[in-house]
């Protein structure tokens, strides 16, 4: 077993707190890169050890450090077994695990494909039980006739959750597509959130990207422009397409409508940079607006073929998110209103106001489709407005966590 880190660093990774059927309540740590092959979990009370990592303590420190949070003793020695299988899974800033990372970003570097990475969990791996769920279960649930019936339909808001439970959703807003995708469209500019922490603005992928129905070519003259264009290195972050649901989700639905329809894609990851961070409007950060102002050009330069996606979720709120408990039936109505207010400004086409009203609350209704959802807005053509397809709270059985989504089409 690898000797435990003197001063143990925790890396950048999500962490969520689940049901165990041993434990109760259990801390499990989930690596958005990809670098470490598989989640590890935790004893929920010993949570505080781990929250404790940020390089400034020994093994003896964070001991103390957890036992004061916690109120009660925690030996060293559990310390030292959680830190060594923190640092064998790769969950660690550690001279190996830095090593580990430039092995599988090289891999994913020299490879002409980004592989279907969530196939077989967060939705079926084999073609025609894929196809099959789509049109039932996705599909099949929604109204038809969502699409354009007033003007020329250029973008979708869609979901980014797995498609078990959020199929009706996706249902809504790819049966608006299905209803009245414009004949002219051949260029398919899909705008997904990073769950894992980017270093710049916006990442882009000029990979072809897999999917169990056929593959998604990328748009490799788009990609170019945006990168002449933008005053960072669009590419620094493109591994982080890797292991990201919020586009791959996009992409087996649009496959799966466009059958053999010649198309391609222009895939960005949007974090929005400092901006986001700071929440301050991406206008008045010029490595972000850059990329902004320059996609928004290359979407009127391809006038009618152009058509925007934002893979976005609205609030994740409850236990498995950090909170002390599930939000009560008030609170969800709060929810439910505030998410109302964020969807308005998106109908409305109010880009500065929606950043403006979910950079409010980010750090407590945690609102991850920020980014695209903004990206999108500031892409769309200017005489877009939105439509209201679908909303949900996809409230988790067990432990009451809320995961909000919501579906539009927009028509100019």
């Amino acid at each position: 077993m690898p000797k435990p880190h003197a001063y143990p660093r925790l890396r950048p990774i999500e962490a969520i707190f689940v049901p165990h059927p041993t434990f109760g309540k259990a801390l499990m740590l989930r690596d958005g890169e990809g670098i470490a092959p598989s989640p590890i979990v935790i004893r929920g009370d010993l949570a505080p050890i781990v929250s404790c990592m940020d390089g400034t303590a020994s093994l003896d420190g964070l001991a103390r450090r957890a036992s004061r949070i916690t109120g009660r003793m925690i030996d060293v020695a559990i310390v030292s077994r959680i830190v060594a299988d923190l640092d064998a899974a790769y969950m660690l800033e550690t001279p190996r695990f830095q090593a580990r990372r430039r092995e599988v970003v090289a891999a994913f570097a020299a490879a002409s494909e980004r592989p279907a990475h969530h196939a077989g969990g967060a939705y079926h791996r084999d073609p025609q039980e894929l196809a099959r769920y789509i049109e039932e279960a996705c599909l099949g649930k929604a109204p038809r006739g969502n699409g354009a019936s007033q003007g020329r339909l250029v973008g979708l808001c869609a979901p980014h959750m797995d498609l078990w439970r959020a199929a009706v959703g996706y249902g809504h807003a790819y049966g608006a597509l299905a209803d009245a995708l414009p004949p002219e469209v051949d260029t398919f500019f899909l705008l997904g959130t990073s769950h894992a922490p980017m270093r710049q603005p916006f990442a882009v992928c000029d990979k072809r990207f897999a999917t169990p129905l056929g593959p998604l070519e990328p748009d490799h003259d788009a990609l170019a422009f945006l990168a002449a264009h933008s005053r960072f290195d669009v590419r620094e972050d493109e591994y982080l397409h890797k292991g990201e649901h919020s586009l791959e989700l996009q992409g087996i639905f649009l496959r799966h409508l466009l059958g053999d329809r010649p198309a391609r894609i222009v895939p960005v990851l949007c974090g929005l940079g400092d901006a986001q961070a700071r929440g301050r409007d991406p206008r008045e950060d010029a490595r972000a607006e850059s990329f902004l102002a320059s996609l928004a050009e290359l979407v009127e330069r391809r006038g009618a073929r152009a058509f925007l996606i934002a893979g976005a979720d609205l609030a994740h709120v409850g236990p498995r998110f950090g909170d002390a408990r599930p939000l009560d039936a008030v609170e969800r109505d709060g929810l439910q209103a505030r998410d109302a207010e964020s969807i308005r400004l998106m109908v409305e086409h109010d880009a500065s106001g929606f950043f403006s009203q979910v950079a409010e609350d980010l750090d407590t209704r945690r609102v991850c489709g920020l980014g695209p959802i903004y990206t999108a807005l500031r892409a769309l053509p200017g005489a877009a407005t939105g439509r209201l397809l679908h909303y949900t709270q996809c409230v988790d059985p067990v432990e009451g966590s809320i995961v909000s989504h919501a579906s539009l089409a927009f028509v100019a």
